[in-house]
């Protein structure tokens, strides 16, 4: 999950600019995304992911570190973008919903890249006829499950503590 867990702060660091939805607002009258979606932010945090799924690719091939999925280039890059397509999508609902930039919804703030991530990573899998990658990197459903877990574990901690950083170097304006 490191390519997926990368962009989004690498997006807040390296934002700004032009938004995503152009300032355009939807048919309710509200903001489509919202200043916080840049094109800069997310094609900034796409590639951070991406390097970082590099790195992960160099790593486990140089040091047999057998423990972690063996990524492709598919994989990296659904991961990273997806992540990013996931929080944009939550952005979308959240304007919907009423809710302005910043407020808190915890369970879709700590779980939109995670969603976005792996349904990404599973479409674009699919449409590369890789699909095989799942058998080849979880050789056990017990396996496949416990990394799961592991995953809805950690992405609360990890949203979370990356949050309080962003916050107490001024990149955030709320620690959530």
């Amino acid at each position: 999950m490191i390519p997926a867990y990368i962009p989004n702060p690498a997006a807040a660091l390296l934002g700004g600019g032009t938004p995503v939805d152009f300032g355009r607002c939807a048919k309710d009258g509200r903001r489509i995304l919202g200043d916080g979606k840049t094109w800069r932010g997310l094609i900034g945090g796409i590639i951070v992911g991406i390097i970082f799924g590099l790195v992960q690719i160099f790593l486990v091939d140089c040091f047999q570190l057998d423990f972690l999925p063996k990524h492709t280039l598919v994989t990296i890059f659904s991961l990273a973008a997806g992540a990013l397509l996931g929080d944009m999508i939550k952005s979308y609902f959240k304007r919907r919903m009423g809710k302005d930039r910043g407020a808190k919804w915890p369970i879709a703030d700590m779980y939109d890249m995670v969603v976005g991530s792996l349904v990404l990573m599973t479409l674009a899998l699919l449409v590369t006829g890789n699909i095989g990658w799942f058998a080849e990197n979880f050789d056990s459903a017990g396996f496949f499950i416990a990394t799961l877990i592991a995953i809805l574990i950690l992405s609360p901690l990890l949203h979370r503590g990356t949050n309080i950083i962003g916050y107490l170097l001024g990149l955030k304006d709320v620690p959530w």
